[in-house]
């Protein structure tokens, strides 16, 4: 209940999904957090399920793909709790549910530029105050969609696989700083930017069917990436760095087949 007792955290996209399920494990494991998001629509809800729950936080509203913005998060961090230790990059957007043919340049230039931009950011500005203190952890959201094709949005695919990489490089930039950068790749998971899959599959009564691809057969949690960003904040992953942690129940650790078609433990194997 203490991994990351005496730790002060930004946590950015913290009005809903992962990042606010992210904000509450950070702060029920001993972190002062500062709670990130663009609107304070949601923001409030967390800030006040932490204070219930005897934990502290600060929330503030910013855009984490303007420079300003992005600095003075940092500084705020600084300033409530007397530095930063810990930043997760959360904070994205899908984009425009349409083909990537139908995107005009400024539909293009916002999903990079929350996506993309805003964990560089976050790197511009939590890296400096972390080096000064010889340790510290970054980790960015990217998505399975980054990993491998047809996951996802193109647009939104290509952000994903540039915070991949740009967690990687990074981590090699801080060579011996004591700073980690890492990033998660989550599959499907039940939030706000994913919810209309959800309604849809509820409203013809296939919920049922949601993540059948994978081996686990089912769709993932955002408390289920908390738990992957929390170990990745704490000190229980220090020697895990430059990396991007696949958490989608094994989707893109196998190629596509028809769920009846596959041997399970038990079955008789053919002659």
């Amino acid at each position: 209940m203490a991994r990351l007792k005496g730790k002060r955290a930004v946590v950015t996209g913290a009005a809903s999904g992962i990042g606010r399920a992210s904000a509450i494990l950070f702060a029920k494991e001993g972190a002062k957090v500062l709670a990130v998001d663009r609107s304070q629509d949601g923001l409030d809800e967390t800030v006040a399920a932490i204070t219930k729950a005897r934990g502290e936080a600060h929330a503030m509203t910013a855009d984490v793909s303007k420079e300003a913005d992005s600095q003075a998060i940092v500084a705020n961090c600084i300033a409530a709790f007397g530095g930063i230790d810990a930043y997760y990059a959360n904070a994205g957007i899908s984009g425009d549910p349409v083909p990537f043919t139908e995107y005009s340049a400024e539909m293009f230039e916002r999903v990079i530029a929350v996506n993309l931009l805003g964990p560089l950011l976050a790197l511009r500005y939590a890296a400096p105050p972390m080096v000064e203190a010889g340790k510290g952890a970054i980790v960015m959201t990217a998505s399975v969609a980054g990993v491998a094709g047809n996951a996802g949005p193109v647009v939104y695919s290509a952000t994903k696989a540039g915070v991949i990489n740009l967690a990687k490089s990074a981590a090699s930039e801080l060579i011996g700083t004591g700073v980690r950068v890492n990033a998660i790749c989550p599959g499907l998971i039940e939030t706000g930017m994913t919810r209309f899959i959800f309604e849809r599959a509820r409203e013809r009564g296939t919920e049922d069917k949601i993540g059948q691809l994978n081996p686990l057969q089912r769709y993932g949690a955002p408390e289920e990436m908390a738990n992957v960003a929390l170990f990745l904040a704490s000190d229980e992953s220090s020697y895990v760095n430059g990396h991007a942690i696949v958490a989608d129940g094994g989707l893109s650790a196998s190629v596509p087949f028809a769920p009846g078609a596959v041997l399970r433990a038990g079955a008789p194997r053919p002659a």
